[in-house]
């Protein structure tokens, strides 16, 4: 095996690839993790679910009869967004402490820890639990690497435990929200803007809808970990020219869920609340995922990660989706974390950054995690 990796240099590495989605372009940079892991004796395979669009699953070589560990994270990115930044964000420009970059901490930092401490186990271990990686492309957009790889057969297998690498500046989180993104359409007829009583606006017809979904209630009592459900208006567009009746309006709506509350029921209770006056397509259905702080494995993990942080460890959970919405029950459910080096604030952030020590740290609780074993 050649060279381990200094995990800075492959997170810098990592974000040199221009993995922005739409359109993503993973291949690359997939591949580039590919040859490395294989070259240390991992087994891999590679899927793809479009053009360049593609995701990995490795495994070590050598497993003994226990269900492995498995540990994930996505390469895509998002936009860069409409501000300047003061930095190459494909550069990983370190500054001070930090490394700086589109994706330094959502999450090619967290696969960069993920992927190093994946190669000190093989070198370091001898009989010790087996372990994977799944690497997933388009997770930014609705997981649909994952979902890609869950819809072939005989390509994820179960799994003891799973690990999402996603940022919580190594804080482990036990859950997350579930995510139910709608495009509600209303429709009209068309009319001169000097003749209104000719035609439909569907504007207001939307308008009506926008207020209907800001006044709807979940019925729904918090989760003691992930709270309550929320529900957004994101965006809302409608009509052509400013002296026309519009014939059609469009809203767009972020719901998040919490355990119990599926997302299959927020949505037959909102189409019977809209009515017949609006058309309802799904964009992103991922439902919540949340494993009881109390589980022996999660409380492993609390025992490593403890010495690295400033606060005293009690059970949290993230507001965003993450991949474990399609793995977790594809691997048959099993107790799940997320934990990754990257700062949650800095998601989606101009002038992305991660800190240099949380990388650093990150290898070390995922190597220790390995050698600890599944449930």
């Amino acid at each position: 095996m050649k060279k381990i990796p200094d995990p800075i240099d492959l997170t810098r590495k990592l974000i040199a690839f221009d993995t922005i989605n739409p359109p993503g372009r993973e291949r690359k940079c997939c591949r580039y993790l590919a040859d490395l892991l294989q070259d240390a004796g991992f087994r891999i395979d590679l899927y793809e679910f479009d053009a360049e669009r593609t995701s990995l699953v490795a495994r070590a070589p050598e497993g003994n009869s226990s269900l492995p560990i498995c540990f994930t994270g996505h390469l895509d990115t998002v936009p860069l967004g409409a501000a300047d930044w003061r930095v190459d964000p494909f550069a990983g420009e370190i500054i001070d402490d930090k490394i700086y970059g589109r994706g330094s901490s959502d999450m090619k930092s967290g696969v960069s820890a993920m992927v190093v401490a994946a190669l000190r186990f093989l070198k370091e271990s001898v009989g010790s639990p087996e372990i994977a990686l799944v690497i997933t492309a388009g997770e930014e957009t609705g997981s649909q690497g994952a979902g890609h790889l869950v819809d072939l057969e005989n390509v994820l297998g179960k799994a003891g435990a799973l690990v999402v690498a996603e940022p919580t500046a190594n804080y482990p989180m036990v859950g997350h929200k579930g995510a139910l993104w709608m495009e509600v359409r209303t429709t009209g007829v068309s009319a001169h803007g000097s003749m209104p009583e000719r035609g439909v606006n569907a504007i207001y017809k939307a308008v009506r809808i926008v207020d209907l979904l800001k006044q709807f209630d979940f019925k729904a009592a918090p989760h003691p970990v992930l709270g309550i459900p929320t529900l957004n208006v994101g965006t809302i567009s409608g009509g052509t020219n400013i002296n026309s009746v519009p014939d059609l309006a469009s809203i767009g709506v972020d719901i998040r869920t919490v355990p119990g509350l599926s997302n299959r029921l927020v949505l037959d209770r909102l189409t019977s609340l809209l009515g017949k006056e609006a058309d309802i397509r799904t964009v992103v259905d991922l439902d919540s995922v949340a494993t009881d702080p109390a589980d022996p494995w999660i409380q492993r993990v609390w025992d490593i990660t403890a010495p690295y942080l400033d606060e005293r460890l009690a059970a949290k959970g993230v507001a965003y989706f993450t991949d474990a919405s399609v793995l977790a029950p594809a691997f048959g459910n099993p107790p799940t974390v997320i934990l990754g080096p990257g700062e949650p604030a800095m998601a989606h952030k101009t002038d992305e950054f991660c800190y240099l020590a949380k990388i650093e740290e990150a290898v070390e609780i995922y190597l220790k995690i390995m050698k600890s074993g599944g449930p």
